[in-house]
Formats: C-alpha cells, structure tokens, sequence
C-alpha cells in the first residue's frame, strides 16, 4: 500500500523546497543557497541550509538532512503517504496508489474531513452566539473558561434538539451535505423513522484534532444535572480511531518535542488545565484507555513519558500497564506526583504550582511501583518484609540493565531490613525463568527468554502452573489475548486456523487457550480443567462483547493485533542477540524484513493479508 514511485518523483520536482521550510523556518539567502536557524535543535548561529536547485537541505549542528518530503515528515511528524499528499495538494499533483481502491478510500476521508470541519465551526459559533448555549457558557466560566480558551480549543454547544446540525448543513438535500457522509463521520445516523438524527444533543463539545490539526471527531460533556452518560465521543470511523486518537497532540507537540517529554492525562479538561498553568504539552485519550498505538505515536515525538492519571487507585493500576511498554519501545515513563485524590484540570485552577511541582517531581516508573508494592506492604512483620522484598526483587528483575538493577536491589534491602544477597537470587530466579512462553529453537549466542519456560504440571492439557507474582502474575483485563480467548470461547469461528498457542504471552491466556484445544467440551473442560483455568473461562462465557461477536473486521483486527505483539517480542529478541555480538548477515536481514513487515502491517491498519505476510516471518521461530 503506498503512493506510485513516479508520483512520488513527480511531487519532488514539482515541490518548493525553499517554500516549504521557509513556513517553519526563518531563511536567509547566502549565495546560492538559503541559511537559517535548524528546526530540529536548539542553536543561536544558523547551520541549516537549503539548496533550492537539487532540494534538499542539510544541518551541519545535528546532520539532519533530506528532501521536502523528509522535512515535512520531520517536522510534522506525518508518516510519509501523508506528507507526499500535502505536497502533492500544494503543487496540484493527482496522486495514483499501488493498492486498489486506496485513492477512493482516501477521497472519502478527505469528504469526512470537510463534513466534520463544517460541523467544528457550527458548534463553535454555536457556543459563542446561541441563546440556548448560555448555561453551557455559564459553566465554562465557573470552571475558569473564558472566551479566549473556548476559541482556542473552538469548543462548542450541541443544542438540545433532535437534528439542528443536519437540517442547517442540508443533510439529504440537493445543495447540502450528503446523508452517508454525515453519518459516516460520526455526525448523526437515521433514526427507526428512517429520519436524519444528530448524534449529539445537549453536550458541551471538545473537536478533537490528529496531530497535523485536523478534525476526526467530539468528545461531549453533559452539562451539570444534564441527562444521560457524563461523556459521549464519537464513534469509530474512517478517519477517527479512539484506540489511536490523542487530544490535544495537535496543540502541545512542539512543546512535546521541545521538552523531550509529553504528558498523559485522561480527560480533556486536563489537557486544558495543564496548558493554562504554563505546561502546554499534555494529551489525554478519548473515552479509552491508553492503548499500544497511543504509546506508539507519543514515541514519535518524545522518549520520556510522564502520566498524570488522577491519583486513585484506578489511575495506578492503569500506570502499571507500562511495564512492557517501557522496555519495548525504549521509554522512559515516569509518574506525576499528583496529591491523593486530585484531579489535574481542577489542581490547574486551585494550585497550578502544585501542578507543576507534580510534573518535575514525577516519580520514576520502577519507583513508583516499587513503592506501590512497599506503601501495600505490612512491613512491621519479618514475613511481611521477605514477602514485600521478594515481591519488589522480582519487579526490579524487569529491568534491562544489571548495574541499575542491582541498585535497586540494595535499597529495597535497605527499606525491608532483608539481606540484600538473598533479594538477588531472587532477582536471578527470575531472569532466568524469564515470560513463560512456548519454547522455541533459539540460535548461538544469547540465550532466548523462553529457553527456560516453566514444565507442564502434569495436568490434562500441559499448561504450566500459574504462580501468582509481579512477573507472571494476574494477566491485564482486556489486552488483545484475552479477546483472542473470548472468540475461541464463544465463536471459535472468528478465530484463525493458523492462531496456536505459542503467540500468547501471559502463562494463563496460553494455558486457557491450550485448554480449549484439548478438552472435548467446555463441560469436560470446567470439571477438569485447572483452577484458575476454569475460573477464567466461566469469565469468558459469561462476558458479552457484541461488536466482536458480530463484526468479522474487528476479529481479524484482534488477530493480527495479536501476531504484532509477537512479532515485538520476536525483534526485541533479536536485537538482543545483535548486541551481544553474535550478530550475523541473515540475522540482520530477519531484523530487516521483520520491521518492515510491522511496518507494513500497522499501516495497512491491520489488513489479514499483511497480518498473514508477518506470520510467515514468525513461523521459522515456532
């Protein structure tokens, strides 16, 4: 899927260099060519010049260099079919796409652009002018919103009728906005009267943006007494994701790349507040949590991430999924150190120097759980203190680099009065036991982390005993293995023939799923089955998804989610191997093909045919 390389040729010559940088860049000419301060990193005498005749640029500071289309890339961080169609829109270039349909479907996400542009202003001015919008403004001012705020954020006002946004866009006229595309962006559906129905009524709206400033969607807030659920977003679409969708981004990423740090919070109001008490690079997900792909894209623009969860019990254990993220995409994630029970919108109004303080004092990651294992901890009994300790050992185990582990080590000794020699063999235990996963042949060099996966416990099935630990204890709630386990539970169909259990994770989704294989029935499967087994599966057939149950896209995209998350661990392994320097010429080209094919796979937005594609790489490790 991507863009004709003769297209792509035609953009480069038909592009302004000059034109282009110069929107971002002050540039000065010098002879030939054009001077200025680099974009990409801090300097107070110009090294970045641009040569207009071959049109490329160059930074003699940080060697930054390329085209018009890396630039753009760069600077805006867009992935590269975005940025060859802006260029190409500028130099008014036809674009042809080497996948079928890929320009048709583009065109439809460029008419849901335009609809839900159109929608963003009648709302806004909606907001600013109408009569009925007058508590919602009320309310905006009490949470200390004034005009200039709301018009930065252009929020609006969705009145309390059935459909004032269709019936002022002409929805289903001859001369308005066509019926399906009004509906295709979230903006309304047709009601069982078959009549034309706004999807928000009586809500304070937030435009939600993509990072180049784009609409994709809403997020509305009921007003205080209002009726209804508290929060209502938009429904996924072709041009708006939640699992991917960050607010905010498009406002707070050059603060992001400048610090080298992003904030996450969970509600739009954070965001706000964050940038009124002077810290303007926070981001809040959607109606969600936060997700793999979120983490993703903020990786893009920064490598250290601080979450600003509310400080409740929900917003911790929601930190903690960022365990495995840490160490896989090279982050270092910290956690703010918000007062118990604050709200970061509304510490903004009442202590914005408290929010800031929360902000530079962010615990680090492995500290902050850490401490949560301890602050849990009866520490005033010696079985408390060995339990606490080995608990905190095993967590520290996690970590990449031996001298810091060990630092680690002795301070939880230190806090546990526990001898700091045993806390390392437990550290060492767990290394070596490593994620209990399916073996596989592993190649010379670095020992592979399933080499040493934990033998069957001799119960029916030859799944492996679930201790309950920090490493491998209770797996999280609703990652993409245990929606695997829920279509293998309750429609088997949805789920590839070529799924086994080798590609789950967590020792108990693997021992779940190695369950459902063996066992003749789900009767036989409950009787017998091991405990923790059965108590899982009686979760599964009890919990109701409908839209996986009934959508066969989003199975498939279940599927291939879950051969990404495989194909992580693969790579990470193999870069592992790499820098122990046992790197050979066919392991580099595996390195290669792997990441292109994820590559591949993720901008597809997880098609079955470059889901399968990646598998075919995995097979030769299974």
């Amino acid at each position: 899927m991507g863009i004709h390389d003769e297209d792509v040729a035609r953009v480069r010559e038909a592009t302004d260099i000059v034109a282009v940088i110069g929107e971002y860049v002050q540039l000065k000419r010098v002879g030939r060519r054009w001077q200025g301060l680099c974009p990409f990193h801090a300097e107070k005498t110009p090294s970045f010049s641009v040569n207009a005749e071959m049109g490329v640029y160059h930074c003699f500071g940080c060697k930054a260099s390329g085209d018009a289309i890396t630039f753009l890339r760069e600077v805006e961080h867009a992935d590269f079919v975005e940025a060859v169609e802006r260029l190409a829109g500028r130099a008014g270039i036809v674009l042809r796409y080497t996948a079928p349909g890929e320009g048709a479907d583009r065109q439809k996400r460029g008419k849901l652009t335009d609809a839900l542009e159109q929608a963003v202003e009648w709302y806004h001015q909606r907001l600013l002018t109408a009569a009925d919008a007058g508590p919602a403004r009320g309310y905006l001012r009490h949470r200390g919103y004034d005009g200039d705020v709301v018009r930065q954020y252009k929020m609006g006002w969705a009145p309390d009728d059935w459909d004032a946004l269709a019936a002022d866009l002409g929805v289903g006229t001859d001369k308005g906005m066509a019926a399906q595309v009004f509906s295709d962006a979230g903006l309304g559906f047709r009601n069982k009267g078959g009549r034309i129905q706004d999807s928000f009524r009586a809500r304070l709206l937030f435009p939600i943006f993509d990072p180049s400033g784009k609409p994709v969607g809403f997020g509305g807030r009921v007003l205080p007494g209002g009726d209804g659920p508290k929060y209502k977003n938009s429904v996924d679409n072709a041009v708006y994701r939640k699992s991917r969708v960050l607010y905010g981004l498009n406002w707070a990423k050059q603060d992001i790349v400048n610090a080298g740090e992003v904030i996450v919070c969970e509600g739009y109001t954070d965001v706000i507040g964050f940038a009124q008490a002077g810290i303007a690079r926070a981001v809040a997900t959607c109606g969600t949590a936060l997700t793999e792909d979120h983490v993703r894209v903020l990786r893009r623009f920064a490598p250290r991430i601080v979450l600003a969860f509310d400080a409740d019990s929900a917003g911790q254990t929601a930190a903690e999924r960022f365990s495995q993220w840490e160490h896989a995409f090279e982050l270092e994630v910290a956690v703010a150190d918000l007062p118990p029970g604050a709200d970061p919108g509304d510490l903004a109004q009442s202590d914005p120097e408290r929010l800031a303080a929360a902000v530079s004092d962010a615990v680090d990651f492995m500290d902050f759980r850490i401490n949560r294992v301890l602050g849990e901890a009866d520490l005033s009994t010696v079985k408390g203190q060995v339990r606490a300790g080995e608990r905190a050992a095993r967590l520290v185990a996690e970590h990449p680099n031996p001298e810091i582990r060990d630092k680690y080590l002795v301070e939880v000794a230190d806090r546990c009065s526990v001898n700091a020699d045993h806390l390392r063999k437990v550290a060492a235990e767990a290394l070596r036991r490593g994620p209990r996963r399916a073996p596989r042949p592993a190649a010379e060099g670095a020992p592979h982390p399933a080499d040493t996966v934990h033998e069957s416990s001799g119960d029916r099935g030859g799944y492996s005993e679930f201790e309950s630990d920090e490493v491998n204890g209770s797996p999280p709630p609703n990652n993409v293995e245990r929606q695997v386990l829920w279509l293998a539970a309750n429609e088997p169909d949805g789920v590839w023939p070529e799924i086994g259990p080798e590609l789950f994770h967590h020792p108990l989704y693997r021992g779940v799923f190695e369950a459902l294989l063996e066992y003749p029935d789900m009767d036989t499967l409950l009787a017998e089955a091991d405990p923790r087994v059965t108590e899982l599966m009686r979760e599964l057939v009890v919990d109701e998804d409908e839209e996986l149950r009934t959508s066969r896209h989003r199975q498939d995209v279940v599927m291939a989610i879950l051969l990404y998350e495989e194909a992580q661990r693969e790579l990470a392994y193999l870069e592992r191997q790499a820098r122990t320097g046992s790197a050979d010429e066919e392991l580099l080209r595996r390195v290669a093909r792997l990441k292109t094919a994820m590559d591949q796979l993720r901008e597809s937005e997880w098609e079955p045919e470059q889901a399968r594609a990646l598998l075919e790489l995995l097979r030769p490790s299974h």
